[in-house]
């Protein structure tokens, strides 16, 4: 009976036993995830303070930028009100003459003198020039004359002689030819045989294109002569004066 008794007391005692570690271990589970959770929680926290404290950080240089622009631009409007004021302020310059005008005739023709300076645009050059009215086309003082082909085309090339120093360098131009010409000199029964080009000149206010027959005027004072043609409709001459719409070369 005896060892009964305490069969029983020790199955009573360990079954008692049992229940208290259970709780025990799942106390202390509860216990280390609640401290993973707190530490989860802080470490997000703090994740967001960096971010928060970056974004300040961010403003703040922002702001910076923005107080030098400000700066900046304030220094401009500074300097333009004084501008402004000197501009304002300053005595007003006096107006220029007009210009002097150049003569014309009331149907709008111009009045040359018998030498005027022309300019040939192809070389960008000023030569002084006769103006002729008796000779019908106009002429160049043309050297050197060399014939070719370019595109199934006949053109020359030419040295527009100045009379200038023997060591001067050449004025070369080159231009398609538009006719043949057949010229008598005033001396003489015989005709000669010369090219005819067109080249763009400006005389003044006047910018035309002018045929040239091509020929040696080395024995003339001028390499250039405008005659009838170039004058008509535009011009009349008074041969009285020199360079009326131009100025003479130096």
């Amino acid at each position: 009976m005896l060892k009964h008794i305490v069969a029983v007391s020790t199955a009573i005692l360990l079954s008692g036993c049992a229940p208290s570690k259970a709780i025990q271990e799942e106390t202390r589970q509860y216990r280390n995830d609640s401290m993973l959770a707190i530490q989860s929680s802080e470490d997000h926290l703090s994740q967001k303070l960096d971010g928060l404290d970056a974004s300040i950080d961010k403003q703040t240089r922002h702001m910076e930028q923005l107080q030098q622009q400000l700066a900046v631009m304030s220094k401009r409007m500074d300097n333009l009100a004084k501008h402004n004021a000197r501009v304002f302020l300053a005595p007003k310059p006096q107006e220029k003459p007009a210009p002097e005008q150049k003569p014309v005739l009331n149907n709008q023709l111009l009045i040359l003198g018998s030498i005027e300076t022309v300019k040939f645009e192809q070389i960008n050059q000023l030569f002084e020039a006769r103006i002729d009215t008796g000779a019908a086309t106009s002429s160049l003082n043309a050297i050197n004359i060399q014939e070719f082909e370019r595109n199934s085309e006949r053109w020359v090339k030419f040295n527009l002689s100045t009379n200038k120093a023997k060591d001067a360098e050449p004025t070369w131009i080159e231009a398609p030819v538009i006719r043949y010409a057949k010229v008598r000199q005033s001396n003489t029964t015989k005709t000669h045989r010369r090219a005819v080009i067109e080249l763009w000149i400006s005389l003044g206010d006047v910018r035309e294109k002018a045929q040239f027959t091509l020929a040696d005027r080395s024995h003339m004072t001028h390499p250039v002569l405008l005659g009838r043609e170039f004058i008509k409709d535009i011009a009349l001459v008074d041969v009285s004066k020199e360079f009326i719409q131009t100025e003479k070369q130096q």
